[in-house]
């Protein structure tokens, strides 16, 4: 069976390229294979058949690109839900335009099965738990594209800190990305809520106020979303740092895990992954057990798309359970307003928000 797909936006992650990280000669030029679109591509059982923009000549851009009919090139996103019988829809807008994009998608007649929306999941609690409730309503898989969570390497790893235990309790975590928090640091505490399968319980945090995505992205306007960090305590007691304050050149995504009985280091930018077990009091560094190598961008942060739209595949043919939930893509979210929150008001934060401040919105592009 062929499932067909519809997308909504045509910017970078959809498949035309991003700034920052491609050449900007090929941006809008040619096909990207780490997006949505490839995704879809390198996956027999879906087709793209559609996709929505507001901007038409970058609707053009990316019809051209990925052999879409001029005929199912809509103008707007209503337009393709009201017109087409999706299985599944991809959500590649501006992270403020989420929440409505899902939600207009889970309650439309295009009746997807699956949305898989780009991350972060929303700019404010609310409108995530809102999302994850009208998908539920509507019996609609909510699948957000933190990429690492579809990584061979990083679901090897999940299994071995949690099933298998090789570093026994975890019991501090000091990880380091780039700036900004809300665009880019949520890979980074998505991994670490993953790996760890816990949720914030307190925070404090601190914003710099400096962003990059002026320059990087040519943005038109100042958002909230600027570097930062803090410290975070999980429900399962680990201690945690976060360090997102520094510049895109010269960060490297680093976690650095301590462990009742061993300790891991994961350098994704300059391709160090190092293990070592606690014997006696002393750390003996052994290779990772099951995983050859180490992550990369070029490698298995390409292959996590492909691998993304086979899960779609396999949540619409009911053969797995969702792995990158909206409740899951939630416990980032609540450590960046976290940390917005304890900044402007001098304080710990506890988790999970309530209240108004499950209002509270950080402005992003």
């Amino acid at each position: 069976m062929t499932y067909s797909a519809g997308i909504i936006g045509t910017g970078g992650i959809a498949g035309m390229g991003i700034l920052g990280m491609h050449d900007e000669d090929v941006i809008g030029q040619e096909k990207i294979r780490a997006s949505h679109a490839g995704g879809y591509d390198a996956q027999e059982a879906i087709e793209l058949v559609a996709v929505a923009d507001i901007d038409k000549d970058k609707l053009a851009q990316f019809g051209d690109a990925w052999d879409i009919p001029p005929e199912r090139r809509y103008v707007g996103h209503e337009s393709m839900l009201e017109a087409e019988d999706l299985d599944v829809v991809s959500v590649c807008t501006p992270s403020y335009l989420h929440h409505e994009h899902v939600v207009d998608t889970a309650q439309s007649a295009a009746d997807p099965d699956v949305i898989w929306c780009e991350k972060p999941i929303a700019s404010q609690i609310s409108a995530a738990k809102e999302m994850t409730d009208v998908c539920a309503e509507s019996d609609t898989e909510l699948v957000v594209n933190h990429s690492f969570r579809f990584t061979d390497k990083l679901r090897t790893l999940k299994r071995l800190i949690q099933e298998e235990g090789f570093l026994g309790e975890v019991q501090s975590v000091n990880t380091q990305f780039r700036m900004e928090l809300l665009r880019n640091s949520t890979h980074l505490l998505d991994t670490l809520v993953y790996l760890l399968d816990a949720r914030a319980e307190t925070v404090s945090g601190y914003v710099t106020g400096e962003n990059e995505a002026v320059d990087s992205l040519r943005a038109g306007q100042q958002v909230d979303d600027a570097g930062g960090g803090g410290f975070v305590v999980f429900d399962d007691g680990t201690f945690a740092t976060v360090d997102c304050t520094i510049p895109r050149k010269s960060s490297s995504m680093t976690l650095n895990f301590v462990g009742s009985e061993g300790k891991l280091y994961m350098n994704n930018d300059d391709g160090e992954w190092r293990y070592w077990r606690l014997d006696d009091g002393d750390h003996v560094e052994e290779p990772l057990p099951g995983i050859d190598g180490f992550w990369t961008w070029e490698d298995d942060y390409t292959r996590a798309f492909r691998n993304a739209a086979t899960h779609v595949v396999d949540l619409l043919e009911g053969e797995t359970t969702n792995c990158s939930s909206g409740e899951e893509a939630t416990r980032s979210l609540e450590i960046i307003v976290g940390f917005y929150l304890s900044h402007y008001t001098g304080g710990q934060v506890t988790v999970p928000l309530a209240g108004p401040l499950l209002d509270v919105r950080i402005t992003s592009w």
